[in-house]
């Protein structure tokens, strides 16, 4: 339910480019880490600005028909792409939520 509304939040706020962007879940690979959750999540996020890579969403078998198949969410292998901006979005239990917004520095 809650992948579902994001990608949605996604969807409105960002068009038809929401299309062309990719979208990871790195919690399909750590499991719910609850407060340390963010601050991981914020990590893969500068480290795949830095490299250039986007962490895959792994372990996915079967695609939910409330998905829009053109979102790329990066299913089971990492993809090598120019990152110059992304967001890493924290949604926890009892309802708090955080966005970081990290962008490539060009000194």
């Amino acid at each position: 339910m809650g992948d579902t509304a994001e990608l949605k939040a996604i969807a409105a706020v960002f068009g038809e480019h929401a299309f062309k962007m990719n979208i990871s879940a790195t919690k399909s690979m750590t499991g719910h880490l609850l407060g340390a959750a963010g601050a991981l999540e914020a990590m893969a996020t500068v480290l795949a600005v830095k490299n250039d890579i986007i962490p895959p969403t792994i372990n996915h078998f079967n695609d939910d028909p409330e998905v829009d198949p053109r979102f790329n969410l990066t299913f089971n292998k990492a993809q090598h792409r120019t990152v110059n901006a992304a967001i890493s979005n924290t949604f926890g239990f009892g309802g708090h939520n955080a966005a970081v917004v990290v962008k490539k520095y060009k000194g």
